[in-house]
């Protein structure tokens, strides 16, 4: 049945609940937030687990009755209950793999994307701008949330680089495939000849950490207040309320100015530095292991060229499984789904292999 992972699980849940109540553990709060976490976490396993082995107990107590003798309508009702307890083991043990698959568990964690215009000057804005609607409409048609964090527009209406959250049901499983550099080719609204030209975007994907999961010592930071720059309006621009937070020990820098208050300046920033910060310590891990673990879909290096947006034929090209759609203005405008199921069944198929 493969039941050993489970017991554990198990075991770890039994050994858990003693380490909470053990003085030394509660006197430690970070130890004991760790600890809590896993222990919250692994409860809806232990719970599913328990009600599945209670249910094979009865199936099979339903079945060495069913080898007795006796009379028609008792071995009817025996036969019955046997068939709704087979069916129930098999959607606890359906739900038990779900509780501990890690694509499931994860595929709920908030995000941060950044966009940043890259070759091609203010047509490359104009496409950064065009991308962060692109997954703003795509969000929506999910029903997740976003949450803007900080900008820097351009002289042409354009976006130099946006930072936004989105959070919501399987947004992770959807948009991790989006890092990378994103390519347009297109005649520029500024090109009187109607030359096509080719720019670049390039998108970055984060995760939001738990207060858990890392750690930053406020001896590491260097926060910076100041007067932000730009259209700004409303009098954010005449206020000290921009902030620079600088993580020493990395040299990771997050600037945010978009608030007028700044100390929301400063919480947004501190989401960006953390998702940064926790980032880098990953793509660190995967570096070190990446000689022993399976290659994923692309690289995962920021300047690999991911997809093509190519106007005068209509098509985008996902690069990394050779997938085109001439469904381009439908894409732009946030039908996503095409594109993304064909990289969830390359990803499976590769995992498979």
């Amino acid at each position: 049945m493969g039941s050993e992972k489970y017991e554990k699980i198990e075991a770890r849940y039994l050994e858990l609940e003693q380490l909470l109540a053990d003085p030394q553990v509660l006197a430690d709060q970070s130890r004991y937030q760790k600890l809590a976490k896993e222990y919250s976490d692994i409860t809806p396993v232990v719970a599913t687990f328990r009600s599945y082995k209670e249910t094979v107990r009865h199936r099979e107590q339903a079945r060495l009755i069913l080898e007795e003798k006796h009379d028609a309508e008792f071995k009817e009702l025996a036969e019955g209950e046997l068939e709704e307890l087979t069916a129930k083991e098999k959607q606890l043990l359906d739900k038990l793999n779900e509780l501990t698959n890690p694509k499931k568990k994860e595929s709920d964690r908030d995000l941060i994307m950044e966009i940043r215009a890259g070759t091609g000057g203010g047509e490359a804005s104009l496409f950064a701008a065009d991308l962060y609607r692109m997954y703003v409409k795509y969000a929506d048609r999910k029903g997740w949330k976003v949450e803007a964090i900080s900008s820097n527009a351009s002289e042409t209406k354009g976006l130099k680089e946006v930072i936004f959250s989105i959070s919501g049901k399987g947004a992770e499983r959807c948009l991790k495939w989006e890092s990378g550099a994103h390519r347009v080719q297109r005649v520029p609204e500024t090109e009187a000849s109607g030359r096509i030209h080719t720019s670049a975007a390039t998108v970055a994907v984060l995760f939001e950490p738990e207060d858990i999961d890392i750690t930053i010592d406020p001896k590491d930071l260097k926060i910076d207040i100041f007067r932000s720059s730009g259209p700004g309006g409303q009098s954010v621009n005449t206020t000290d309320s921009a902030c620079r937070i600088t993580h020493l020990p990395s040299g990771l820098v997050v600037t945010c100015q978009d608030e007028r208050s700044q100390l929301k300046n400063k919480n947004k920033a501190m989401r960006v530095l953390r998702a940064r910060l926790m980032d880098k310590i990953q793509t660190e891990r995967y570096e070190k292991e990446s000689k022993d673990r399976k290659m994923k879909i692309g690289s995962g290096d920021r300047s690999e060229k991911i997809r093509t947006y190519n106007f005068p034929d209509r098509r985008v090209t996902d690069h990394r499984i050779g997938f085109t759609t001439h469904q381009l203005m439908s894409v732009l405008d946030g039908d996503l789904d095409e594109i993304v199921e064909a990289l969830i069944k390359a990803e499976d198929e590769n995992e498979g292999k």
